[in-house]
């Protein structure tokens, strides 16, 4: 996924209020960005790291900045959660994902279990249809590895059970995370945050839910899925 315009770097001052930021410009100027977030940014989040940004294409927008990316001490983080499902479906449309390269029809935001909207949906005749949640992986929990998810989330728990209910139903299902931090090489669910999410993650996967673990690549103003990691669970 290319970022156009280019990405602007700066300096974060400070994130606040959950969807504000603060920012520095190379340029001296302090801008108050969107920061499109609604978890805690453990790890992600240190006044004094870079920031890059995106400048808003609505002039009629309150705040004229996204934050998209975080350089944590020159290790970059996609923090934007708005972005993974996006850089996902390109991925999979490319035939970058093997186990997910079997289906010619992609629909995104389908509605499905429990007032729920699945993130993307694969059906391909012959096939059953893959249901496919993606979640955004940012939270360094030990050197080298990542975890989900960084604030206790009761929707990313529901969202476990609802695939276990696709696969008793005979269809295909995958929990896909997208690791957003370039030091990260295996990822696992953070129990110490989330003990219920955990949970449900085990119990959906004893239920026959596939779980993908892929990185994400990072360039000046691109990014990519890379290659898959090993899930620690």
């Amino acid at each position: 996924m290319n970022f156009d315009p280019p990405l602007v770097h700066g300096t974060l001052i400070k994130r606040y209020k959950r969807f504000l930021a603060d920012i520095q410009l190379a340029d001296g100027q302090e801008v108050t960005a969107h920061c499109p977030n609604p978890g805690s940014m453990r790890t992600c989040a240190e006044p004094g790291w870079g920031a890059r940004l995106t400048p808003a294409n609505n002039p009629k927008r309150k705040l004229k900045w996204t934050l998209e990316i975080i350089d944590a001490d020159g290790v970059p983080i996609l923090v934007n959660t708005a972005r993974p499902n996006k850089i996902v479906v390109e991925a999979i449309t490319a035939g970058k994902i093997d186990p997910l390269s079997a289906y010619s029809n992609l629909r995104t935001e389908v509605k499905y279990g429990e007032n729920s909207r699945i993130d993307i949906l694969l059906s391909e005749p012959g096939h059953a249809d893959c249901y496919v949640e993606v979640k955004n992986v940012t939270m360094a929990a030990e050197p080298g590895v990542a975890a989900f998810p960084d604030s206790v989330s009761k929707r990313a728990a529901k969202h476990m059970r609802e695939l276990a209910e696709m696969v008793s139903a005979g269809h295909r299902a995958v929990v896909f995370f997208l690791v957003s931090r370039a030091d990260a090489q295996a990822m696992r669910p953070a129990h110490e945050i989330d003990s219920a999410y955990a949970t449900a993650l085990d119990q959906a996967i004893k239920a026959g839910v596939e779980v993908l673990a892929y990185k994400l690549d990072f360039g000046e103003n691109a990014v990519a899925v890379g290659k898959p990691l090993q899930v620690l669970l």
